[in-house]
């Protein structure tokens, strides 16, 4: 045999490098179910069921156009449960010349991969991953030299570059962001469209089985599993978002609401994470329904700068600093995670709602994982690694070079501001301007102490005068800190005592008395 190529369970997309040149006499794929990479985070099931189907169906895809394919399944009796493992016992049946593989995004698989030619005794080609539109070497490139690395400036970079949404090398509409136009609230009597259904077929119902079986306590539920496992069926997510949701994108991007747990949003990360969709092709899909006038410039510009900007952005950071990156904890913050990020047992209404929809779906958006789940771990002091661990495990389309920058920088500051140049702090007023969970909440966001305080305003203020050496000088702080040097010494060091009491026990706070009923049991 020539060529043995392994494709892992983030590469299912037909234009993978490590298939270029394929010979469909002489070469054949090797794709593996492994136990260790089910369980080296602790996966939400509906994750761990949405990446093995949508394997098992690539597997067949690639099948049915030629393609020799060794698919070892996870309950395969031989299987030996890990990527190195299960390489050698190919290696061995097979007797390649040489194995092939597509660059992987996670640093802890590239080290892996590193290990095989001296394992192995064998030629191991590792090609680049060309899904992104930057190359590693073209981002470091960018790096190189800089005192920051803010993103915006990397994403208009990225628009000279791609002509995305130019017109010569100006931006079109005159300027590079709406990101000031895309802050609305959900207004009472808007009623967003209906989530796209996707119907599981025989092999998807054999995984879901297969997952209730050998995970039973993984976090998370299987009933409402509605993911695409199929790029025609990623692709048909992604024709209802431009057809349906797009329009009103950018106006309620950062909008939050218990009766529409998916507000706008597309619901395609997991799709592009694990390539059943092309990042080229959805932006140019979204810059297209802008021409024909089918979507205004700040939905279209908000949601292409999340995949150009944003998600080219944090992968080229995460290659540029690993492999020391997840190692740095700049607000010494060492509190455990509470049980309620498993449980949903909190009387705070937006985390109630947000981790029960977690649960649910695998899924939350982007401003609820930054700044509900990321804004009380960052003002409680929850430790980064411990944060970053659920982070990775609980969302369809967390894979580490996606969640490491979101999480350890973007929403607890753990690098110092490496990535952003302030903590995204914000008391329970931000929450009730953006959101309706405070209607009904046990808590009231404008009270500070008091039985019917909100944590998240108490902890803010906390926050504020426990950081108030290393923050005090930051000018995107500034008005923060002349609103708490305003507080009287009595009122603040009240807000301090109810942080503390809360700190101590946050999973008991504000807990039913006996015989009341928790509303989010």
């Amino acid at each position: 045999m020539r060529h043995l190529v392994v494709i892992l369970g983030d590469q299912l997309s037909l234009n993978l490098s490590a298939l270029k040149s394929f010979d469909r006499a002489q070469d054949q794929v090797l794709m593996m179910e492994v136990s260790a990479e089910a369980h080296y985070a602790p996966h939400h099931k509906q994750k761990i069921a949405f990446i093995l189907s949508a394997m098992r169906h690539f597997a067949m895809a690639l099948r049915a156009k030629g393609y020799k394919v060794r698919y070892i399944s996870l309950d395969h009796p031989e299987n030996t449960g890990s990527f190195s493992s299960e390489v050698e016992r190919a290696w061995r049946d097979l007797s390649p010349q040489k194995l092939i593989v597509t660059e992987p995004g996670e640093h802890r698989v590239r080290e892996m991969i590193a290990a095989w030619p001296a394992r192995f005794d064998i030629a191991v080609e590792v090609r680049p991953d060309d899904r992104f539109f930057c190359t590693r070497a073209g981002f470091r490139d960018w790096a190189k030299g800089r005192k920051s690395y803010r993103m915006e400036y990397f994403y208009r970079e990225m628009r000279r570059r791609t002509g995305l949404l130019m017109e010569g090398d100006k931006p079109m509409g005159g300027q590079w962001n709406f990101d000031s136009e895309n802050r609305k609230a959900l207004p009472k009597d808007l009623r967003p469209p209906q989530r796209y259904p996707h119907k599981p077929d025989a092999i998807t119902r054999g995984v879901l089985t297969l997952v209730e079986s050998h995970f039973p306590n993984h976090f998370g539920t299987l009933k409402a599993f509605n993911w695409a496992v199929t790029r025609e069926g990623a692709l048909a997510e992604l024709d209802h978002f431009i057809t349906h949701r797009l329009s009103q994108f950018g106006d309620y991007q950062d909008a939050m609401s218990a009766r529409a747990p998916f507000v706008y949003h597309a619901l395609i990360a997991p799709y592009l994470n694990i390539g059943l969709l092309d990042p080229r092709e959805v932006c140019q899909r979204a810059e297209a329904a802008y021409a024909a006038g089918d979507a205004p410039l700040n939905a279209v510009e908000g949601f292409i700068r999340q995949i150009l900007g944003w998600r080219e952005y944090v992968r080229g950071l995460y290659d540029y600093l690993m492999p020391d990156y997840g190692e740095t904890n700049a607000l010494e913050a060492h509190r455990p995670l509470p049980d309620f990020y498993w449980t949903a047992k909190t009387p705070m209404r937006c985390l109630a709602t947000t981790i029960a929809n977690t649960r649910d779906h695998a899924y939350a958006h982007h401003i609820q994982r930054l700044m509900i789940t990321g804004n009380f771990a960052l003002l409680a002091g929850l430790d980064p690694k411990a944060v970053g661990a659920w982070y990775l495990g609980v969302y369809a389309d967390a894979f580490e070079w996606v969640e490491l920058p979101n999480t350890h920088a973007m929403a607890l500051f753990a690098d110092g501001g490496v990535l952003g140049s302030k903590p995204y702090a914000a008391s329970g007023a931000y929450i009730e301007r953006m959101s309706d969970y405070c209607t009904g909440c046990a808590f009231d966001p404008k009270v500070r102490t008091g039985p019917k305080a909100c944590p998240f305003t108490f902890l803010y203020w906390d926050f504020l005068a426990r950081h108030q050496e290393r923050f005090k000088g930051n000018r995107r702080m500034a008005l923060a800190y002349r609103n708490l040097e305003r507080m009287d010494t009595e009122t603040l060091q009240g807000v301090r005592d109810q942080a503390q009491t809360f700190l101590n026990d946050p999973d008991g706070y504000g807990a039913p008395q006996s015989g009341q009923k928790c509303l989010f049991d």
